[in-house]
C-alpha cells in the first residue's frame, strides 16, 4: 500500500517466532507494504528503524526487549511503533506506552485485526503530515489552527490556555491512542505544567473538558482510560 508520497510504506517487523513472523510478513506484503523482518532487538536497531514508516515489535525479543528497542528509537525518531505481546498485565502495557509505543496487539491475534491496526496507524501518520503542511487539523467538530494556536468548536471560538492547546493538539494528533498520564506530564512540562506532577495533567484535562465537552461530567471527546491515561475520540 502506498504512503502519502506514492511509495509503498516500509515496515520493519521484529519477531523471533518464525511462524508468526512469516504469517505477519506475508499478510502485510499481500496488502502492498514493503516489509523487512529481523528476529532480535539488536538487529532491529541496526536496521536503521528511523528510516521506516512503521515498526512492529514483539515485546519479548531475545536480547533487547521490544520495549527497550522502542525506548531507544524514541530518543531520535517519531516513527510509529506497534507492539505485539503475549503479556496481558496492565503494568506491561503501560510500560510499552511510556516507552513511546503507539498501539498494542495482544497474542494470539487475528491477522485481520493486525492489518487493520497497521492501516489505522499509517493513516493517522498521513493525516498528520497533511495537517502539518496546511497548519490546520480537523478532529470531528473541532478545528485546530496549529500555527495560530486557535481552536473552533462547531463554528465558535474556544479560548484555551497554552497548556490546554498543547494537550488538545497532542490528543487529536492520534485519535484513539491512549496517552499515559506520565507521558502527558512529560510533554507538557516544557510549558506551564510542573515536571513530574501528574496532578497537573488531571487539572489540564478537567479544564479542557470544561471548554470542549457538552457535558464535562460525561466526556465524549477526552475519555479516561482507567489506570492508564486519556484518549481522544472524534464526535
Amino acid at each position: 500500500m502506498a504512503d502519502g508520497r506514492g511509495a509503498a510504506a516500509r515496515i520493519l517487523l521484529a519477531e523471533d517466532d518464525a511462524a508468526i513472523a512469516d504469517a505477519v510478513g506475508y499478510s502485510l506484503r499481500a496488502c502492498g507494504y514493503d516489509v523487512e523482518m529481523v528476529d532480535s532487538g539488536e538487529a532491529a536497531l541496526e536496521s536503521g528503524p528511523g528510516s521506516y514508516d512503521l515498526l512492529v515489535l514483539d515485546v519479548l525479543l531475545p536480547g533487547l526487549s521490544g520495549v527497550e528497542v522502542c525506548r531507544r528509537v524514541r530518543e531520535h525518531s517519531p516513527v510509529p511503533v506497534l507492539m505485539l505481546t503475549a503479556l496481558t498485565g496492565e503494568a506491561d502495557r503501560v510500560a510499552g506506552l511510556e516507552a513511546g509505543a503507539d498501539d498494542y496487539v495482544l497474542k494470539p491475534f487475528a491477522m485481520a485485526e493486525l492489518v487493520s491496526r497497521v492501516r489505522a496507524i499509517l493513516r493517522r501518520r498521513d493525516l498528520d503530515r497533511a495537517a502539518a503542511a496546511t497548519g490546520v487539523r480537523q478532529a470531528g467538530g473541532l478545528r485546530l489552527d496549529l500555527a495560530a494556536q486557535a481552536v473552533r468548536l462547531d463554528g465558535r471560538t474556544v479560548e484555551l490556555t497554552p497548556s490546554e492547546f498543547r494537550l488538545l493538539a497532542m490528543l487529536t494528533a492520534e485519535p484513539g491512542r491512549v496517552f499515559t498520564r506520565q507521558e502527558i506530564t512529560r510533554r507538557l512540562a516544557r510549558g506551564t505544567a510542573p515536571a513530574g506532577d501528574e496532578r497537573a495533567c488531571d487539572v489540564h484535562v478537567k479544564n479542557l473538558r470544561g471548554k470542549i465537552e457538552q457535558d464535562p461530567a460525561r466526556p465524549r471527546r477526552v475519555v479516561t482510560v482507567r489506570g492508564v491515561g486519556y484518549l481522544f475520540r472524534e464526535v
